[in-house]
């Protein structure tokens, strides 16, 4: 199998590293080869985060460069177009649409950009964007965006349900896991 490529993108705090964690988790489970990569920004400061999720039969590198990433899933919309440039041609976004300001929007300097979703669908690639905080609050915890980002993502693998709520139960502690697993059907079921 060719190595296939799924970046997370998001800012710190959003819980990206345990998402990373439970598709590494997973696609092992499957029986691929997996190297996953943590790329920490100013993470604490609400900075961007990136890590990089490779599996295949043989992964020799954990690094994504510009136009190889099959996947991107972005905690955050901006950073879903920051990170734009890393997607294939024929690549998926899967993003929340949930905004969080920068620090130069913050202080002033700049203005957040104003339809986003719109603006990379005009580049032509594929998006699927939800507004998971929502969905997370409904679940029952904000901090669960990672598990219906992950329940999103589901739609794009061949991968049973069981598999990925085999590595909710190997991740995810006793007891969040119910939450967690509501999180992940409501990402998985939810319509845009």
């Amino acid at each position: 199998m060719e190595t296939k490529n799924i970046m997370i993108v998001g800012v710190g705090g959003q819980g990206s590293l345990l998402a990373s964690k439970l598709l590494g988790h997973l696609l092992m489970n499957q029986g691929y080869d997996v190297k996953v990569s943590e790329v920490h920004g100013m993470s604490q400061r609400g900075g961007s985060v990136v890590t990089y999720v490779r599996y295949g039969d043989k992964v020799y590198s954990p690094v994504i460069d510009k136009g190889e990433a099959d996947y991107i899933v972005s905690f955050e919309i901006l950073e879903a177009a920051r990170w734009l440039p890393y997607l294939k041609k024929d690549g998926q976004i899967v993003t929340n649409t949930q905004q969080i300001d920068p620090m130069p929007v913050i202080t002033g300097a700049a203005d957040y950009p104003e339809n986003l979703v719109e603006k990379l669908k005009d580049t032509g690639a594929s998006v699927d964007a939800l507004d998971c905080l929502a969905l997370a609050t409904k679940a029952g915890s904000a901090k669960a965006v990672n598990i219906v980002l992950l329940g999103r993502l589901s739609h794009y693998f061949d991968l049973p349900e069981e598999a990925w709520m085999a590595s909710l139960e190997a991740n995810v502690p006793d007891r969040f896991l119910e939450m967690n697993k509501k999180a992940f059907e409501l990402g998985k079921n939810a319509t845009n």
